[in-house]
C-alpha cells in the first residue's frame, strides 16, 4: 500500500478500522433510534447537530459560506443524499432489518456505473466492470425475491427493499452532483451545507407526513438517545472525517474496500445485538453482490502500487 510519507501507519490503520466498523454499526443504530424518533425526525436531528459543529468549525478557521450557485448546488446535492439516500435507509428500517438494509446499499457503487454518464466509454470498455455490473444486479435480484420469499415479508417490506434501492440511486445522483461543483470551499464546509440543508428538508418531509403527532422528547427512551448520539459523533463525524482523510494519504481503490465490510458487519452486530435474521437466499445475494463490486473494482485495484 503506498503512503504519504507524513502519514503514520497506525493512524491510517485505525482510520479504516474506524470506517469499516463505525459506518457497519451506522445501521444498527439507526434501529436504536427508531425506538424512539419518528425516522425523518431522527435524520433532521442527526443532520443538524453535526452540520452546525462542522460549520462553527470552518467559520472558526475563517472559511466563508459559499454563495449563489455553488451554495444551492451543495443544499440540493445533500437532500439527494442524506434526505433521499440516508432518510431512505431510515425510513425502510421500520419494515425490514438494519442488516438488510447495509447488504442493499453495498450495491451502490453500482449506480455510479449507471449514472456516471461521463465514464461510460471508459466503463463499458472493461470486461470486468460489465461482468461486474451484471453479477452485481443479480445479486441484488437474489437478495430481494428469495429473501423476500424466505422471510415471508409483508408488502411493505418488499416496498422497503426496493426504496433502499431508490434511496441508493439518489446518493450517487447527488454525489456526482456535488463532485463537478466543488468550487474553492472545504470538503467539510461543503458537507455542513448539506448537512443543514438536509436537516431543514427532512423536518419538512416529518412535518407533512404527520410525525410530529403525538411525539415528545419526553418519551425517547434511553436506547433511541444512545442511537442518534452514536449516529451524530461517530457516524457523521469520526466515520466521515476518517474516510476523508483516508483519501489523501492512500489509493481510492484501497479505500472502498469499506462496501465489502460494511454489510458483513452490519448483519453480524444485527443478529448478534437484536436478534436479526439472515436467510440462505439472501446469503446467497450478499454474496453475488460483493462479487459483482469486486470485479467491477478490478481495473481500480490493478493501479494500486504495493510497497
Amino acid at each position: 500500500m503506498q503512503t504519504k510519507p507524513t502519514a503514520s501507519r497506525w493512524l491510517i490503520m485505525l482510520a479504516f478500522l474506524s470506517v469499516y466498523t463505525i459506518w457497519g454499526s451506522t445501521y444498527l443504530a439507526v434501529q436504536f433510534g427508531l425506538t424512539g424518533f419518528p425516522p425523518f425526525i431522527l435524520v433532521a436531528l442527526r443532520y443538524c447537530v453535526a452540520g452546525i459543529l462542522m460549520l462553527i468549525y470552518c467559520k472558526a478557521k475563517g472559511e466563508v459560506i459559499p454563495k449563489g450557485k455553488l451554495l444551492r448546488t451543495q443544499a440540493i446535492s445533500g437532500i439527494l443524499m442524506l434526505v433521499g439516500g440516508t432518510g431512505m435507509v431510515a425510513w425502510a428500517e421500520q419494515y425490514i432489518g438494519s442488516g438488510q438494509v447495509a447488504v442493499l446499499i453495498a450495491a451502490q457503487p453500482l449506480w455510479f456505473l449507471i449514472f456516471d454518464r461521463s465514464r461510460w466509454a471508459q466503463y463499458f470498455s472493461n470486461k470486468y466492470i460489465i461482468s461486474g455490473l451484471l453479477i452485481g444486479f443479480v445479486g441484488i435480484f437474489l437478495f430481494v425475491q428469495m429473501g423476500h420469499q424466505e422471510a415471508k415479508q409483508s408488502a411493505m417490506s418488499l416496498w422497503a427493499m426496493i426504496g433502499v434501492q431508490i434511496g441508493a440511486m439518489l446518493w450517487v445522483v447527488g454525489s456526482l452532483l456535488t463532485k463537478s461543483s466543488k468550487g474553492n470551499s472545504s470538503v467539510i464546509m461543503n458537507s455542513s451545507i448539506q448537512l443543514i440543508a438536509a436537516s431543514l428538508f427532512s423536518l419538512l418531509i416529518a412535518g407533512i407526513s404527520g410525525e410530529f403527532k403525538g411525539f415528545t422528547f419526553n418519551h425517547v427512551p434511553a436506547q433511541a438517545w444512545a442511537g442518534i448520539i452514536f449516529l451524530i459523533t461517530f457516524g457523521s463525524l469520526v466515520g466521515y472525517l476518517s474516510y476523508i482523510w483516508l483519501l489523501g494519504q492512500v489509493a481510492p481503490a484501497l479505500v472502498s474496500t469499506y462496501t465489502y465490510v460494511n454489510p458483513v458487519v452490519a448483519v453480524v452486530l444485527g443478529w448478534v445485538l437484536a436478534n436479526e435474521r439472515l436467510y440462505s437466499g439472501q446469503m446467497l445475494g450478499l454474496a453475488v453482490i460483493l462479487i459483482g463490486i469486486l470485479l467491477v473494482n478490478v481495473p481500480s485495484y490493478r493501479k494500486v502500487k504495493v510497497a
